[in-house]
């Protein structure tokens, strides 16, 4: 017979628009236990409603699987109340029986594996650092817009035979974006006026020139061009205005980033990404092995009849791995 840990706890079975919670009250002396369930809207008046059901039952101890994004505002409503003690979990440590599904069995059997202390909970970090992580991970996604886009900007100039990324340093520096305003804005090319927007410390002057000659933009291109530009220039002012958030909301841990920046490598702003991945609690981990097992930077084991399996690192990190590997 299985130990029980909570003799009163619940499981929260979260869908878009439905949230099935299951209440388990066991006996201590008899052992049996008495289910209560009710359904409640993921509208903020329910959970709120479902804040209080829980405390009229004082049931304090909650777990859930984190489904989407769906769990974060339920996560956030419990969590005002100070006792509560919210246990989110993968959702592949909580499958139920295939053939035997349905939202209520799904809530009783998390409230099941929550009450013998079988599940494993996920790292949750504090409010702020979540707030942190939010506009990090924003940053990184509006990053990506921009590279994606400067793809397409030098696309379009191979296929109309402009070879400047061939001889500049940078593509999107100050003479190569001066030069291609240049040519986009003019329907010639005057190699006087290219002359004079190349900076004076560029020292493959007569190649810049060369790679423009008898270039043709086609219109659909030339229109094309235009629109990134303006796009990334529009991406541009949204990074900075989010980093210039990201570094106010994370000015109380500035003695962790400086203490971060002592790597070699690792500048403030690659800083402030990984304690909003990580956060600033390292006794959420108890060795340096499973922080970077939950990074995602090292193999699981993979192990059957003494033969040892190569494994792959695994899919988490997706935000911090890059980070890493970058500095």
């Amino acid at each position: 017979m299985l130990k029980i840990h909570r003799f009163n706890c619940a499981g929260l079975d979260v869908h878009k628009n439905l949230i099935v919670a299951t209440i388990g009250i066991t006996d201590k002396k008899t052992r049996v236990t008495e289910y209560i369930q009710k359904d409640f809207s993921s509208l903020n008046y329910d959970l709120y409603n479902l804040k209080n059901w829980l405390i009229e039952h004082k049931c304090f101890d909650v777990c859930m699987e984190s489904t989407g994004k769906y769990w974060i505002p339920v996560f956030n409503i419990l969590e005002t109340e100070s006792k509560m003690n919210i246990t989110l979990v993968h959702p592949k440590y909580v499958k139920a029986i295939k053939g035997k599904k349905t939202d209520k069995r799904d809530s009783k059997w998390i409230c099941d594996l929550f009450k013998h202390d079988l599940l494993k909970s996920s790292f949750i970090p504090s409010k702020d650092i979540r707030e942190l992580r939010d506009l990090s991970r924003y940053r990184f996604k509006l990053i990506c817009m921009r590279s994606s886009e400067r793809n397409r900007y030098q696309n379009s100039m191979t296929v109309s035979n402009i070879a400047l990324a061939s001889v500049v340093s940078d593509p999107f520096g100050k003479t190569a974006t001066a030069i291609m305003n240049e040519v986009l804005s003019s329907e010639v090319i005057d190699e006087a006026k290219i002359t004079k927007l190349i900076h004076g410390g560029c020292r493959n002057k007569d190649k810049i020139i060369e790679s423009l000659k008898n270039s043709k933009i086609e219109p659909d291109q030339r229109f094309k061009m235009t629109e990134i530009q303006s796009h990334m220039n529009e991406l541009d002012k949204h990074i900075e205005a989010v980093e210039v958030e990201i570094i106010k909301r994370a000015s109380r841990y500035f003695d962790d980033f400086i203490h971060i920046t002592e790597i070699d490598g690792i500048q403030l702003m690659s800083a402030v990404l990984i304690i909003s991945e990580i956060g600033v609690d390292m006794t959420q981990f108890e060795t340096d092995k499973q922080l970077c097992c939950w990074a995602g930077v090292s193999p699981a084991n993979n192990e059957s009849a003494g033969k040892k399996r190569s494994v792959r690192i695994s899919k988490a990190g997706q935000y911090l791995k890059p980070v890493l590997v970058q500095c």
